[in-house]
């Protein structure tokens, strides 16, 4: 289904760096809303250089507005905006820096997109955007929230996982400025709300992440001979590695036949694999790198079960609901997972997966265990994930929830006195 209207909305991306290969829920909900009919434009504060790239992201590649921290273009847009309203450039810089303090992540962070922020603000009032829409709550909304002061039009962000959990600095001025703000979860918009006040609540929207059921094929029923687990995720300590390490070295002393396989990047790569090679089961494991989206597929093609072993870090990360297990779902693939933040919303503990205590590794052990020795149990639970992704986690079906929240305040900005067009005007060249 697409939207009716006369007038669509023009929307701006912001997010962090891109392309990104562990961020596909951003780029297939940008061609989804392209494909739905509405104009998106994307604007990364980093331009994000990896070995490995989604194929389908090279034209937004190609046409991103990718800009430095620092270029005589961009020294030109405060001078404009100084010259046109300086109250207000002068009055953001107080707001936003005073905002942030002291926590020196975000100042030097909102140290490093500002100026690039104004550029950006100069370009989408030229450009006629009627929307920016940041991913993550940190430096990408408060780039959003830097463009809305600046020029009036309205912005939304989404708060996914960490970039909720760590340090909710200035969060409450963002979700009052907004015209909406996303929850992905509605573990994530208890906090939200709790952050922001409740007269805010109504503002703060549930939409999930989703991905594609009909791009995955669905074999839930394997022949493997040994059995095959799969875990793709960052090799970061909130994706807790080292607790599946010590349940599979569990499960083995229990005389369970297995392969596991670990796909990802991330800096704690190489404790992991030291970790394994003290196992006294290293043969058991296959340890990739970073993969593309195609290559994935043949591993959840080939899989028994979906495993992540997610935690709460010392320094407060933790998980949103990973998109890795909507996809794996997708395919059939029974999860077991941690029950942890909001992957109970997406996975049924007894019904689509198990979810054991975070941490708890002789837990973690007994539901590998478990489905391991169940085929029919793998075949049940699978069956009913592909059921729970198609209905509550359907890409098309949340893009359509986020295109008519983008199309409401792109309608309303476009009818409002305060234009994209007449600011331009005003913006002296």
């Amino acid at each position: 289904m697409t939207i009716e209207m006369s007038e669509k909305p023009k929307v701006a991306y912001i997010m962090s760096r891109f392309p990104k290969l562990t961020e596909t829920f951003i780029l297939f909900e940008m061609l989804t809303l392209r494909k739905l009919g509405t104009e998106v434009e994307v604007y990364p504060l980093l331009r994000e250089s990896q070995p490995v790239a989604h194929k389908e992201a090279q034209k937004i590649i190609e046409e991103a507005h990718f800009e430095p921290f620092i270029s005589i273009e961009i020294l030109k847009a405060q001078w404009r905006f100084i010259r046109c309203c300086p109250r207000k450039y002068f009055g953001l810089i107080w707001e936003v820096f005073t905002g942030v303090l002291p926590s020196l992540n975000f100042l030097f962070g909102t140290l490093g997109i500002f100026a690039k922020s104004v550029k950006f603000a100069q370009d989408m009032a030229k450009s006629g955007v009627t929307h920016v829409h940041a991913h993550f709550a940190t430096h990408p909304a408060m780039s959003a929230f830097i463009i809305h002061r600046l020029t009036g039009i309205p912005f939304s962000f989404v708060a996914h996982g960490s970039d909720l959990h760590v340090d909710r600095r200035f969060i409450d001025r963002k979700i009052q400025a907004s015209a909406f703000s996303i929850a992905i979860s509605e573990f994530n918009k208890e906090i939200m709300v709790k952050e922001s006040g409740e007269a805010f609540s109504d503002r703060i929207k549930v939409v999930h992440c989703g991905v594609d059921a009909d791009t995955f094929k669905f074999a839930p029923e394997k022949q493997n001979d040994t059995l095959q687990l799969v875990c793709v995720a960052s090799f970061e300590p909130v994706k807790g590695h080292k607790y599946l390490v010590e349940a599979c070295r569990v499960l083995a002393e229990r005389g369970q036949k297995f392969d596991c396989h670990l796909i990802g990047y991330g800096p704690v790569r190489g404790q992991v694999e030291k970790q394994i090679a003290e196992s006294g089961i290293a043969d058991r494991f296959h340890v990739y790198g970073g993969l593309p989206r195609h290559e994935v597929l043949e591993f959840y093609a080939r899989a028994d079960i979906i495993t992540l072993a997610s935690v709460l870090t010392k320094d407060g990360k933790k998980e949103g609901i990973p998109v890795v297990l909507m996809e794996a779902m997708a395919c059939g693939l029974p999860v077991v997972a941690s029950r942890i933040s909001g992957i109970p919303e997406l996975v049924e503990d007894g019904r689509s997966g198990i979810l054991f205590t975070p941490g708890n590794v002789f837990e973690f052990a007994e539901a590998l265990e478990t489905m391991a020795k169940d085929r029919d149990l793998r075949i049940k639970l699978g069956t009913a994930g592909r059921k729970k992704v198609t209905e509550d986690f359907n890409l098309y079906k949340c893009t359509e929830q986020l295109q008519q929240l983008l199309y409401s305040s792109g309608c309303a900005f476009s009818q409002s006195e305060k234009s994209a067009t007449q600011l331009t005007a005003v913006l002296p060249e």
